[in-house]
């Protein structure tokens, strides 16, 4: 069985591929017919629509609402396999978007800026709704799930970024609203994957974007500063959170670094009191909402990281091309949150059942390689690494009843390992063909809950993903 596994794999990864290059030939010489820039008085739209076609050798079916309709990889909540999927696609490289930047002059060298961006699920038309998609799945049998998992974006009308505020290029940048993290900012200039949904745990999961907790990905209420001074550049970033953010206490965060004759490196702190975790939806009751809502723990998370990437020119002197090389590693804690209730992003409720007692911590590194071709040809691997140690829990909000590894085998320490390549084939600066093979096994504490491991501290699951498709952007 295993055999006739990988032989499908293989066969279609060379058909992806296959697709690609045609797709690529017959494409070349496609009359562009959308404007390089949708501006008008400081306005532009912009957007992106990635669909295509996906393989895995285990999986769900596809979901309406969660983002990018698959669970591209193992490292989920749901441990929700049932079997192969071979399925129509979205977002596979890159979250399918629209949105609106702005960049006015105003007076002397202050200029207003903004940007109000949502992302949607291009297969269904429905904005991307994470905790709807737990919400919709929850009381249904393992195996019977569609596509679900936690993030932050949860159907808002602008579930990606919404800020305003000035820039000058001597003072820097100061914006308010709701934006990226410091840490998924620098993880989408890190990652050799730029968080891709599939082939990417960066991009797939807003885990390490939230400093562990994947609605911390987005900050509701913040303040942002950015500043640059030759070569290097400091930024900051402060939310007093709220009760229907997905942070319900204070966070802060800072991020310094530099960029110089090629080499790149930034370090970035964060902290958050009061994260939302939203847990399996097999741990909601069959209708959880309104009430008695979505099953959920808090966590203070605190990460400190350190990311860098090296590009040089390589080719003739009339034929560039590039090489960057990129690597970066995070520590991730998260400890009891001291909150008995609130709300998950989009105002969600939630049901908080157990707490934190010994500290979840997790370690991860990551490196790869792209190679960027003046031809339009680009070529990307990359490898991907998180161990989980052994932590426990209490009932309820405040319990100390130190439930660890042996009560509950999720919480026994794990290992996830993803290693991902990918073709991508640049028509134009609108339109690109790619293709790509992701593989992803999780182990023992990690791995506890998918069908045929065994609980906690041994056992493990492995799941591969084929996809080949196209982007439109503008």
């Amino acid at each position: 069985m295993e055999g006739e596994t990988v032989k499908r794999v293989s066969c279609l990864t060379g058909m992806g591929f296959a697709l690609a290059l045609v797709s690529a030939t017959a494409l070349a010489e496609l009359k562009d017919p959308i404007p390089d820039s949708l501006s008008l008085g400081g306005v532009t739209i912009y957007g992106t629509i990635d669909v295509g076609y996906a393989y895995q050798s285990q999986g769900v079916p596809l979901s309406s609402q969660y983002l990018g309709g698959l669970e591209y990889q193992a490292f989920t909540t749901t441990r929700n396999f049932a079997g192969s999927q071979s399925t129509p696609a979205e977002s596979g490289l890159e979250q399918s978007k629209i949105g609106i930047r702005v960049s006015e002059p105003i007076t002397g060298d202050f200029t207003l800026v903004g940007r109000a961006e949502t992302g949607f699920n291009p297969l269904s038309g429905q904005l991307t709704d994470a905790c709807g998609a737990i919400a919709s799945n929850s009381g249904k049998a393992q195996g019977d799930q569609t596509a679900n998992a936690d993030s932050s974006r949860c159907g808002q009308a602008f579930n990606s970024m919404l800020y305003g505020g000035v820039s000058h290029p001597l003072y820097g940048t100061l914006t308010v609203g709701r934006h990226n993290s410091l840490q998924l900012d620098a993880l989408a200039t890190y990652d050799p994957q730029t968080l891709s949904y599939a082939f990417s745990f960066l991009g797939y999961s807003g885990f390490n974007g939230g400093a562990g907790s994947t609605q911390a990905a987005r900050w509701d209420n913040s303040v942002k500063y950015l500043f640059q001074s030759g070569p290097v550049h400091v930024a900051g970033m402060y939310t007093n959170g709220g009760q229907d953010t997905g942070i319900l206490g204070k966070a802060y965060a800072a991020d310094v670094g530099a960029s110089v004759i090629g080499l790149s490196i930034d370090a970035v702190y964060e902290h958050e009191k009061g994260a939302v975790n939203l847990r399996s939806s097999f741990d909601d009751v069959a209708t959880p909402l309104p009430t008695p809502g979505l099953a959920a723990y808090i966590s203070d998370n605190t990460s400190y990281n350190i990311m860098g990437k090296y590009t040089l020119d390589v080719g003739t002197s009339t034929q560039k091309d590039k090489l960057s090389v990129y690597a970066g590693y995070s520590h991730l804690q998260k400890a009891h949150g001291n909150y008995a209730s609130g709300t998950a992003q989009n105002d969600y409720p939630i049901s908080v059942g157990i707490n934190i007692n010994d500290s979840a911590v997790y370690n991860m590194e990551w490196v790869g390689a792209k190679y960027v071709l003046s031809s339009g040809w680009n070529f990307t691997g990359a490898f991907y690494h998180i161990t989980q140690n052994s932590w426990t829990i209490g009932l309820g909000t405040a319990g100390t009843d130190g439930i660890g590894c042996s009560g509950a085998g999720l919480l026994c320490a794990g290992d996830f390992y993803e290693a991902s390549g990918v073709v991508d084939y640049v028509i134009n600066k609108h339109y690109d063909v790619y293709a790509g093979v992701n593989w992803s096994e999780v182990t023992d504490g990690l791995a506890n809950g998918f069908v045929g491991t065994t609980v906690g501290t041994a056992g493990s699951e492995v799941q591969t993903t084929v996809m080949f498709g196209f982007r439109i952007k503008f």
